[in-house]
């Protein structure tokens, strides 16, 4: 251990215990990459108290739902007009309608909840394969009711995501509860802060995004392969974090907080320097592009939509829902959930 290692441990007031890794080099911005500004006329419908809609559902009747920093669910009419249904008491992040009509919330502070619009909050698990939800992120839901869902990190609560980026130490895990039972398992685990989840349409397979190491992974959950995980999407040119479950399109919509950081990815091989840059102050910690990205890849894990805004736009978009023609957007900082045309399909 050199002079400055030690020096830089001594003095860390943050616990992370980084570990070197090498990212590739970001794909090039061309072709369906290349530069738009197709998210600079989106429509946006504020919140009426609090912020960070961080993950936005559809329900049944049209209606979109998010949860804010405050713990509030708020249901948005076709109009924009946000109605109060309950109160979480936490952190609320993903959401998903089920099928009667109530909403499964993923609270990071919580664990994973059952919430209805008379407000009553129900906790479906709070610990998960023998360990508490330290970071409970993001859902999918099954036609049987099979919830899918991640626990972000081991370490560090959604508060302090940055520090699990920096150690890059993979404790990330996919999990599965059966509501009925309440009986929860591991489907993978050693993941780079796990975050957003999507079912294909045949539910052959869920998808799981891995922030910290800019791709999607893979676990089948029937055939040959079944629990086995693989890369199904990698060197994403952003930094991914919710993800729909597959459209009648074929298509998986992706969130990206924002562009790859060239500091982040310069510093990574470096356990020692991202220990002194845990420890900056917040004033001056490595700040990512403030403007939009949205990408949709094909089955295949190809992209062929990419939606992005310019600098000062709706941002960081954390959640997308495509829904009659309409992409809706979520976000963990702003004040406003928010809307864009779907793009005609490629060649259309």
């Amino acid at each position: 251990m050199t002079l400055f290692e030690s020096l830089a441990r001594k003095l860390d007031r943050t616990g992370v215990d980084p570990v070197a890794w090498h990212p590739p080099s970001p794909p090039p911005l061309t072709g369906v990459l290349a530069p738009n500004r197709l998210l600079d006329g989106i429509q946006r419908w504020a919140l009426p108290t609090g912020e960070g809609p961080e993950d936005v559902a559809v329900d049944h009747d049209g209606r979109v739902v998010t949860g804010g920093n405050d713990g509030r669910i708020w249901r948005f009419d076709h109009d924009g007009t946000a109605t109060e249904l309950a109160n979480t008491r936490g952190r609320p992040l993903g959401v998903e309608v089920l099928d009667d009509g109530r909403f499964l919330v993923c609270d990071a502070e919580r664990g994973v909840l059952r919430v209805d619009e008379k407000g009553r909050v129900d906790v479906l698990a709070d610990s998960a394969a023998g360990r508490p939800l330290v970071a409970c992120n993001n859902s999918a839901v099954g036609r049987d009711g099979t919830v899918y869902f991640t626990d972000s990190s081991a370490h560090f609560t959604i508060a302090d995501h940055r520090y699990d980026l920096l150690e890059h130490r993979g404790t990330g895990r996919l999990l599965r509860l059966d509501p009925r039972t309440g009986e929860t398992d591991l489907l993978a685990e050693g993941l780079q802060f796990a975050n957003g989840v999507g079912l294909a349409s045949d539910e052959s397979f869920v998808l799981v995004a891995e922030t910290g190491s800019y791709q999607i992974s893979r676990v089948d959950l029937t055939g040959p392969s079944q629990g086995r995980a693989s890369v199904w999407a990698g060197n994403l040119p952003g930094i991914p974090d919710n993800m729909t479950s597959q459209t009648r399109g074929g298509l998986f919509w992706v969130a990206l907080y924002s562009p790859r950081m060239r500091l982040l990815d310069m510093i990574a091989p470096y356990p020692t320097l991202r220990i002194v840059t845990a420890n900056l102050p917040e004033a001056v910690q490595p700040d990512p592009e403030h403007a939009g990205w949205v990408i949709a890849l094909d089955a295949e894990g190809r992209i062929v939509h990419s939606l992005r805004g310019g600098k000062g736009s709706y941002s960081p978009v954390t959640g997308v829902r495509e829904h009659d023609g309409w992409l809706y957007l979520g976000s963990l900082s702003a004040d406003a959930v928010a809307r864009v045309r779907v793009p005609p399909s490629p060649g259309a």
